[in-house]
């Protein structure tokens, strides 16, 4: 394990591993650098992997309040450190962060978005008006989720948090009893979030703030994940100037590190 220092004075815990031009991995929402783990092995094989626990987590430290400002400024003292440039993977929410990143003009040579979460847009709405909603649902509950926290009820925090993303009871019963999980549940109310709202993109669509991006960036997919999922990534990669869209076949929404990887090293190695 090595730190970085963030522009803050928060220490950045990382794990570098592997030879060959440098990859940042951005985890989802309750994941450390332990999570990520099988992925940086996987990807460690054609490329210098930077693998981080996202401040407020695992061995990285934290300076309240929460931004995804701060959060940014963490992913270019990492970029800084790997030799000025890099190429970034964010997954789910850690999707969100990454195209955060690249609009807010970090120097990221490749971006690769694996399932970021967004609703994708239908004919005929609105996209404000369902933003708006969809702000004031998160709004609540994350109200909800921090009233559980405050209580001290982890477990039930996460319950709450993951049953109405259509996971499995049973997997939603396992990840509510981690202790690793848990150790990660008092960021929920900032990942997703937080992250994931129109007033962190400046009030933009996500494809608008997609739209700003210039850097060639892969969009990345389960062929067996929520169909509005596949949908949001060939959404935003039709809006971006160099936006490709890749689905990885049978994959659900936690592929398989070597079918992410496999991905990876033909988007990194194509010029």
């Amino acid at each position: 394990m090595e730190k970085v220092v963030s522009s803050d004075g928060t220490a950045i815990a990382y794990d570098r591993l592997g030879e060959g031009p440098p990859v940042i991995l951005i985890g989802a929402a309750l994941c450390d650098r332990a999570a990520t783990r099988p992925l940086a092995e996987a990807v460690a094989r054609h490329c210098t992997v930077f693998n981080y626990d996202r401040r407020g987590r695992g061995d990285s430290g934290d300076a309240p309040p929460y931004a995804v400002q701060r959060e940014i400024e963490d992913l270019a003292a990492l970029i800084d450190h790997a030799g000025g440039s890099a190429s970034v993977y964010g997954h789910s929410s850690g999707a969100a962060l990454a195209l955060h990143a690249a609009a807010d003009g970090l120097p990221i040579t490749k971006l690769i978005l694996h399932e970021p979460p967004f609703t994708p847009h239908r004919d005929g709405e609105d996209p404000q008006q369902r933003q708006a909603a969809e702000d004031k649902a998160a709004r609540r509950q994350a109200e909800a989720i921090k009233a559980l926290l405050a209580q001290g009820r982890r477990a039930e925090a996460i319950e709450r948090f993951l049953a109405p993303t259509g996971m499995p009871r049973q997997v939603i019963d396992q990840l509510s009893q981690n202790p690793a999980t848990q150790a990660a549940a008092h960021t929920l109310p900032n990942d997703p979030f937080e992250v994931l709202t129109a007033a962190s993109r400046g009030g933009a669509q996500p494809a608008e703030q997609a739209a700003t991006v210039p850097v060639p960036t892969l969009l990345l997919c389960g062929g067996a994940s929520f169909d509005w999922m596949i949908e949001t990534g060939r959404q935003l990669a039709a809006a971006m100037p160099h936006g490709r869209h890749h689905v990885m076949p049978d994959e659900e929404h936690f592929a398989s590190p070597d079918a992410v990887a496999l991905a990876l090293r033909d988007f990194l190695a194509d010029q």
